[in-house]
């Protein structure tokens, strides 16, 4: 098969924008975790990129789409999608939660390696407090499908769908990890293990 010189030269392209990009985004978790987001600026991490202040704008948009990028890199898109799918497919609904338990696990590991969790940026800034808004709310939608079926199936209890969910929510939520894992210590598989025994405990009947 030959391929032709126009369509080489746009891999060739994009193959550098990529490497560009990726530049940018190592300089940037180094410097967002020596001096903190709020500090550090498009122009440092510009200059550790090697790049122009309008190349990462032209990238990025702002700051916080880099930092936006840095945390959708975090676990690969690939590996959450084939976690994702396992969930869809299980049809028991208490390895649906061990599964429930297990992707939360992995997205904050993930997440904890790239950027340590980054507990106060949402708070500081509006903008990535919107984009976390949106990120919560993506998870929430996402978590219906599991309470519906838990419902049809009468295994809720006296819980109705609307604090069933509710209550997947925020146990599957950052914080826990963050209190349990980040500050006191626990490790992911004590966290995972307590999760999916708390989540089977308090959503399903006895």
């Amino acid at each position: 098969m030959v391929i032709s010189k126009r369509a080489y030269n746009l891999e060739k392209r994009q193959a550098k924008a990529q490497k560009t990009k990726d530049r940018i985004l190592v300089s940037a978790k180094e410097l967002f975790e020596s001096k903190g987001f709020e500090k550090v600026t498009i122009e440092e991490i510009a200059i550790r990129a090697e790049v122009s202040g309008p190349t990462v704008y032209s990238i990025f948009q702002s700051k916080s789409g880099v930092l936006k990028d840095l945390i959708d890199v975090a676990l690969p898109q690939k590996h959450y999608e084939s976690i994702i799918q396992k969930l869809e497919k299980e049809k028991s609904v208490s390895k649906r939660l061990e599964l429930t338990a297990k992707l939360s696990r992995q997205i904050y590991d993930a997440e904890k390696e790239q950027l340590g969790l980054l507990p106060d940026v949402s708070i500081l800034n509006s903008e990535l407090k919107n984009l976390e808004f949106e990120r919560e709310q993506r998870r929430y939608k996402r978590q219906e499908e599991s309470i519906k079926r838990f419902k049809e199936k009468n295994l809720l209890g006296e819980l109705n769908t609307s604090k069933a969910r509710d209550i997947l929510w925020a146990f599957t939520g950052r914080d826990f990890y963050r209190m349990l894992v980040i500050e006191r210590g626990w490790s992911s598989d004590e966290y995972e293990k307590w999760l999916a025994n708390m989540l089977v405990q308090i959503l399903l009947k006895p």
